[in-house]
């Protein structure tokens, strides 16, 4: 079986002996996911809720199995929605510049005014609310004057630079209080920004992607924009509103990236439904927007920059559309509900136990409370994917334990907002504890993390995976790019059965080629999670490739940053740390041949906040004809 970007090559795996650790690690089915995402499509392949699926999949009865997809696949339709001959006309006709003025030009024109209003489907943060009514943007812990942001000219950090050209703040304002007590302060910084941009230029106030947020936002927030008054100003905004939407339709196709393209095409459906003389606007953005989708989301939902901050912007984009259509009675595409049903089990694969996001892709812990509130707007209903292949993280959930696992290459360059090198690495939780983690934090450049930190924090080091002389897996770039490195990843999933409940257990086997142009080594990772949740074996090998890795020394580190709060102990044998967790139960790491140091970290927490942690360090000096190195996570009783 192939899809386009996939090759799966199925082998028949061995018999497994429970008892023996090293066991055969080289059977079962791999898949390799070759570095280039696949082309744009006009369909693609979705999955459809298994009702049988669970977070804890039942043992393989022979001893060890492969694992089956936990969802079916089924086919989506990419395709622009249908309809009449005459509505394509139509379409045909916007779609080269021949609006409802080109084709009536004798008709008297209508004055610019909004159809509808629409019910906000998602509240901003009200603390972020209650800092811009006292003079400042909230942004990550840091608190930037109004008075002192440039709205125009030279860029600004890119979180800070998507909140005031997208408007986004405009949902923060609402939530902080009653209107008529914010409506001055919205009237103060949109004045403030288009007299500091009176018409497009080259600047990033004019990038597609934050042209796309600011009209959906100035469209759903309007009636705290346009409350005052100041008949004058509210002929401004509207006059804003339809002359951003205008450029919008002509320049959509120079978006910086797919997800800026989407939220273009967004914009202008959005424009179609809420703007005088809209029918034709909102048959062009329909099906802009549907093939847009088409090449954002891979075969198993998951955007193509494997970015879970991304992946959450595609939700809320087409939540706060499908609010659009709920407020002018019209019913939405059949597409854009199937579409949302296929972004969320990626999602909630990613999330720990205390519901939090994990730190994937520059991605910072990012509260339950958020990912609850978009899960319920979305309306789907579903289960976490466990194996999603090109989205590339595997999920072992184990009772009260989640372990989540990259296990394929970075995004290609085109792709990439804030790409990490983290190609390998893991994370841990327990019973709503996380204990190994990521730094995370590679987005919230801008914020409390400065700009050169978060380029570190993008870097092999600042995951729980494996380094050789410090050397990044994947070359780190500027502006969230990524460079050569890894191109492939093999992972081998499987189910081992054992004796009693709990015994059995789940394997993941994974290997990628980052080092090899290098040094000639492959690094192969192996995990086993007992089904109890209670244990977590690791193996991390060296094999040699080709001729390279024979002769000289490397220096080989291990990093497993720890969750906040962790108190540690260390050994007396020097091989060994307990772990006392802040709910009051104990962990013992063990490692199988080197000592475990036991350094400073640092982790960005649910508001992208820089926390103080710690992280167990396992260094070595290996030769380069390759070395395994043991360890083990364990509760203890």
């Amino acid at each position: 079986m192939s899809r386009p970007g996939l090759t799966i090559v199925n082998r028949a795996p061995p018999g497994f002996d429970p008892a023996a650790d090293d066991a055969d690690i080289d059977a079962g089915a791999r898949m390799a996911i070759p570095l280039r995402a696949a082309p744009g499509r006009q369909s693609e392949l979705t999955f459809a809720a298994d009702p049988l699926d669970t977070d804890a999949p039942p043992h393989d009865p022979a001893g060890a199995g492969v694992i089956e997809p936990a969802r079916a696949l089924a086919l989506a339709d990419f395709s622009p929605p249908h309809v009449s001959a005459g509505e394509r006309l139509i379409r045909l006709a916007y779609r080269f510049g021949m609006g409802p003025r080109t084709l009536n030009p004798f008709a008297k024109r209508p004055a610019t005014r909004l159809t509808a209003t629409v019910a906000n489907p998602l509240p901003g943060e009200p603390a972020a609310g209650t800092a811009l009514r006292a003079g400042h943007f909230l942004l990550h812990g840091l608190k930037a004057p109004i008075a002192d942001t440039e709205f125009s000219g030279p860029r600004l950090v890119p979180p800070l630079e998507r909140l005031v050209h997208g408007f986004g703040w405009l949902a923060d304002l609402e939530a902080c209080a009653a209107r008529p007590q914010c409506v001055a302060v919205a009237e103060r910084i949109l004045g403030r920004w288009l007299t500091a941009n009176p018409r497009p230029d080259a600047t990033p106030a004019w990038d597609v992607g934050n042209v796309g947020h600011r009209v959906l936002n100035w469209l759903i927030h309007a009636p705290l924009i346009l409350s005052g008054d100041d008949r004058t100003f509210r002929n401004r905004a509207l006059n804003a509103f339809e002359t951003t939407a205008g450029w919008l339709d002509r320049n959509i196709n120079r978006a910086e990236d797919k997800l800026a393209e989407v939220a273009g095409w967004t914009a202008i459906t959005a424009a179609g439904l809420l703007l005088a003389e809209g029918r034709a606007r909102r048959l062009y953005g329909e099906a802009g927007l549907i093939h847009a989708l088409g090449d954002l989301v891979g075969d198993d939902g998951g955007v193509l920059s494997r970015s879970p901050l991304c992946q959450i912007e595609a939700i809320e984009l087409l939540v706060r559309l499908r609010a659009c259509y709920a407020a002018v009675r019209v019913e939405p595409p059949a597409q854009i509900d199937t579409i949302l049903a296929l972004l969320v089990p990626p999602l909630l694969a990613v999330l720990h136990t205390d519901g939090g996001l994990a730190a994937w892709q520059g991605a910072h812990a990012m509260p339950a409370a958020r990912i609850e509130t978009l899960i319920l707007a979305t309306g789907v209903r579903t289960r976490p994917l466990r194996d999603a292949r090109q989205w590339g993280y595997q999920r072992v959930a184990a009772r009260r334990s989640v372990l989540l696992f990259d296990s394929a290459p970075p995004p290609v360059s085109r792709h990439a907002r804030d790409g990490c090198a983290s190609t390998l690495a893991f994370e841990f939780s327990h019973a709503g504890e996380r204990i190994v983690v990521n730094c995370g934090g590679g987005a919230c450049a801008g914020g409390l993390i400065p700009f050169r930190l978060a380029q570190g924090l993008r870097a092999t080091a600042a995951h729980s995976t494996l380094t050789i002389d410090d050397f990044n897996s994947t070359a780190v770039l500027i502006n969230g790019k990524l460079g050569p490195g890894v191109s492939e990843v093999d992972i081998d999933r499987r189910m081992l059965a054992g004796e009693g409940p709990g015994a059995g257990a789940t394997r993941l086997e994974a290997s990628h080629n980052g080092y090899v142009a290098r040094y000639g080594l492959t690094h192969r990772r192996i995990l086993i999670v007992r089904d109890d949740g209670c244990e977590v074996r690791g193996e991390d090998c060296l094999v040699p490739n080709g001729r390279k890795g024979k002769r000289g020394t490397i220096g080989v580190t291990l990093r497993f940053h720890l969750g906040p709060h962790i108190e540690l102990a260390p050994g007396r044998d020097g091989l060994g740390v307990t772990l006392a967790l802040p709910d009051g139960s104990l962990w013992q790491f063990r490692s199988g041949r080197d000592p475990v140091a036991i350094e400073e970290s640092l982790w960005a927490d649910a508001q992208g906040r820089p926390m103080a942690t710690r992280q167990l360090v396992i260094t070595a000096k290996v030769p380069r004809s390759g070395e395994a190195f043991s360890w083990l996570l364990k509760k203890m009783r």
